[in-house]
């Protein structure tokens, strides 16, 4: 049900994801957009750093309803569907657990100031504030997507964290995706060492 290419993709994302220190466990969850009704996810309780290509990526619907009998999708399938019903240019969606995002959510306010990366999100330039939303966390994913909703109204231009949990970052495609959640983990990974030395 799920292109093998795509599948493919979001398995090699979640080695890379893995290689890094980002989806501990089973930490995580991958996606794609198949369609305009149906979208590519992780299965849940699958590590990312393992995933099987065949039976690991799952198909679901824009309710996050597994389109196969007996396939249990991630827990956090809306917030994946939130991002495609949304934003339509979105193709893929990353969620990762790293301990820069973990540990600075739960601290306050991310901003990145005068960081030269800040450019691989489309910036002219580094001279610039750019806030990194935060989320408090909530385990009714249903609630925690309509708290999230209207934040999404202007599309923040690099994702947005829950508190305490983890970067939601999209793309384009599964690579796109890929390349702007390591802009966005490079920074919280300065920021939390900048906050260190002080």
């Amino acid at each position: 049900m799920v292109p093998l290419q795509v599948a493919a993709a979001l398995a090699e994302a979640g080695r890379s994801m893995d290689a890094r220190g980002w989806v501990p466990g089973s930490a995580g969850n991958l996606s794609a957009r198949l369609n305009e009704t149906t979208i590519a996810i992780t299965r849940s309780g699958v590590h990312k750093g393992k995933l099987n290509a065949e039976t690991d990526i799952i198909a679901v619907d824009y309710h996050g309803n597994a389109l196969a009998k007996g396939q249990k999708p991630s827990a956090e399938t809306l917030l994946h569907c939130q991002i495609y019903r949304l934003f339509p240019h979105a193709g893929a969606v990353l969620h990762g657990h790293s301990v820069a995002a973990t540990v600075l959510s739960r601290l306050g306010p991310i901003k990145f100031s005068d960081y030269e990366l800040l450019k691989a999100f489309g910036f002219s330039t580094h001279e610039l504030e750019v806030n990194l939303p935060i989320y408090e966390n909530d385990q009714d994913i249903s609630r925690l997507a309509n708290l999230i909703e209207p934040g999404l109204a202007n599309e923040p231009p690099i994702g947005y964290v829950i508190a305490g949990h983890g970067v939601y970052a999209w793309g384009t495609s599964v690579e796109h995706a890929l390349w702007r959640l390591e802009a966005t983990e490079f920074l919280l990974a300065c920021e939390l060492e900048r906050r260190q030395i002080k």
